[in-house]
């Protein structure tokens, strides 16, 4: 599975679980909703500094959001 997919599936589960929307997530990074949604279903990837920030809105370990499953 592509990386950046990956990194968005657990963007997507942090959202869910501290109960986060995306509108207000995008709102905490300064970018447009549709900025974020592109990003939350993998089209463009987060960078770095996006993935810190939302580590820290999202009170969450960095790792936890860049980890991914090796394949086989």
């Amino acid at each position: 599975m592509k990386t950046s997919i990956e990194v968005a599936g657990n963007v997507k589960a942090a959202l869910a679980r501290r109960g986060v929307t995306q509108a207000t997530a995008a709102a905490e990074l300064e970018m447009s909703r549709v900025a974020f949604s592109r990003r939350v279903t993998g089209k463009v990837p987060f960078d770095v500094a996006e993935l810190e920030a939302l580590s820290v809105i999202l009170r969450v370990p960095y790792r936890s959001l860049v980890e991914v499953q090796e394949e086989a």
